[in-house]
């Protein structure tokens, strides 16, 4: 008996050891390269079963942690060639909300493990292409800000939020208030280094390799993992007037920002470089109140009490010494015209850096409050301009403002269509003009359930009104859903998949195949 207890313990004792191993050759029988760079303790495998979103919570056998793309590669090729092959789940920041960057007993691969390495960022200038930066896939957006700003340079298009890693922003399109004038992040891109679902690292562009260029920009992680993105760039400006007009009338709000937009396009260097549009239901730190005087304020809350809705036209302007003395001219000159409250426009003028990372100083303010890390039950959606007035009926009257959903921010601004390219992944309407819809709620762990459904109903309402509504950073549970979402794309997406990702290896959390 005592032998027996003995035997008992050993083995008690030896299932700690291994549960707390830091790196851990696991049951599958993995080269060493591979089993070398593969962990599996307790403390990994809680920080991969999550995501930003806080509502989804798969467990991953393991999380590995590439030193290369090579890495990357020959993991995939191993599961490729394995007779019980797990799934595997390329992990950046993780800030998917529906659990996109999960993978259930699968292997996460931590890119942010790649970023160790020198010479991730690296700024050229070619005759035939301009400068560009070849930045790693793992790469935040704000390290190649810095980067970039160093020479003077910087990308032209960005997403309101820089601390998220380039490859996981053109694997669904990068949007931000930049859109409008130079398209999304997946338009600005000259040329991908992608691991393929087979383990084929490969370069590609529009005139090499396209079908996979063409494919992982807004891919959703489909087809490869994007371990190298070469980025177009232009001239640095320096500072930026940064402007806030509210206004109480929704049709004068979005002609206003169509006037704007129609009228500034990418060639045009006067015109306005930022354009996004917010709504206010309630005045709050950090997020809403901070922009605004302290004398105006109960002014904008008796606005809000008498309309419910308030809605806000947030403009920039970059500018630098050399045009410094003509900046507040040609600003005057832009907005001239415009229907928003009479007082009611608000000027800052800040570093260009400190407007590009806004977004990182409420994050911060938010983590002092311990309201960062909450559940996200965020809901994106694209609005064909034809639909806009029954749209903010429909959704912002009778379910955002009659339930007083104002936990979080809520934007809504015009993006064109010929700004995106057709043969890229990404799926939008199919109007010249439509309008994102962002509905980017936080909530407690008690009550996300709550937010899902105000989420459900506000689909349900764009289904049955026949909005022709389209989801960014798309979820949903089964491929019929999918096969609606992408309409005309499906054939081709489908075909991709087979030809890069033959075993549906890749990105299981987007419930795709």
């Amino acid at each position: 008996m005592a032998a027996h207890n003995n035997f008992l313990l050993i083995i008690f004792n030896c299932v700690l050891i291994l549960q707390n191993a830091p790196f851990l050759a696991v049951a599958l029988p993995l080269p060493e390269p591979i089993s070398a760079k593969l962990r599996n303790d307790s403390q990994t495998i809680k920080l991969a079963s999550t995501d930003y979103g806080r509502i989804v919570e798969e467990k991953p056998y393991g999380v590995f942690f590439p030193v290369n793309g090579s890495d990357i590669a020959g993991l995939i090729q191993f599961m490729n060639g394995s007779p019980t092959p797990m799934n595997i789940a390329a992990r950046g920041r993780g800030h998917s909300v529906q659990g996109q960057s999960l993978v259930e007993n699968g292997i996460v691969v931590n890119m942010t493990s790649l970023g160790g390495l020198d010479g991730r960022i690296v700024v050229s200038t070619t005759t035939a292409l301009g400068p560009y930066a070849d930045v790693g896939g793992e790469q935040l957006w704000i390290d190649v800000l810095h980067a970039t700003m160093a020479k003077g340079l910087s990308p032209l298009s960005w997403t309101d939020y820089l601390r998220l890693t380039v490859g996981g922003t053109l694997s669904n399109a990068g949007i931000g208030g930049q859109t409008f004038r130079f398209g999304p992040q997946i338009s600005n891109v000259l040329e991908l280094d992608v691991v393929t679902g087979k383990g084929e690292l490969l370069t590609c562009s529009p005139t090499n390799n396209p079908e996979l260029f063409y494919g992982a920009l807004g891919g959703l992680g489909q087809f490869g993992v994007i371990t190298r993105a070469r980025i177009p760039l232009g001239p640095a400006p320096t500072r930026a007037k940064w402007v806030r007009m509210l206004y109480t009338n929704f049709s004068a709000f979005t002609s206003d920002q169509e006037l704007l937009i129609s009228n500034n396009g990418k060639e045009k260097s006067n015109g306005l470089n930022y354009l996004e549009g917010l709504l206010l239901l309630e005045l709050k730190a950090p997020d809403n109140s901070s922009f605004y005087p302290l004398p105006d304020q109960p002014k904008i809350s008796s606005l809000i009490s008498q309309y419910g809705i308030v809605y806000v036209l947030e403009v920039v302007k970059y500018y630098d010494q050399q045009s410094a003395g003509s900046v507040d001219q040609n600003l005057e000159k832009l907005l001239t015209g415009l229907r928003f409250e009479a007082g009611l426009k608000f000027i800052k003028d800040v570093s260009y850096e400190e407007f590009l990372d806004r977004v990182h100083t409420d994050e911060l303010a938010l983590r002092s409050l311990g309201l960062w890390d909450v559940p996200h039950p965020w809901l994106n959606l694209f609005i064909p301009k034809s639909k806009l007035f029954e749209f903010e009926w429909g959704v912002y009257r009778s379910i955002i403002q009659k339930r007083k959903l104002s936990s979080g921010v809520l934007l809504f601004y015009p993006i064109f269509k010929n700004k995106w390219d057709e043969k890229t992944s990404a799926v939008i309407p199919d109007e010249d003009v439509f309008y994102t819809a962002g509905f980017l709620f936080s909530s407690g762990f008690n009550n996300w359930q709550t937010f899902e459904e105000h989420n459900r109903d506000i689909l349900k309402f764009c289904a049955e009104a026949g909005i022709g509504a389209k989801l960014y950073l798309p979820h949903f549970e089964s491929q019929k859903e999918w096969i609606n979402h992408f309409g005309r794309k499906w054939t081709v997406f489908q075909q991709r998949k087979a030809l890069f990702d033959p075993k549906h290896l890749l990105s299981p959390g987007q419930k795709i195949f």
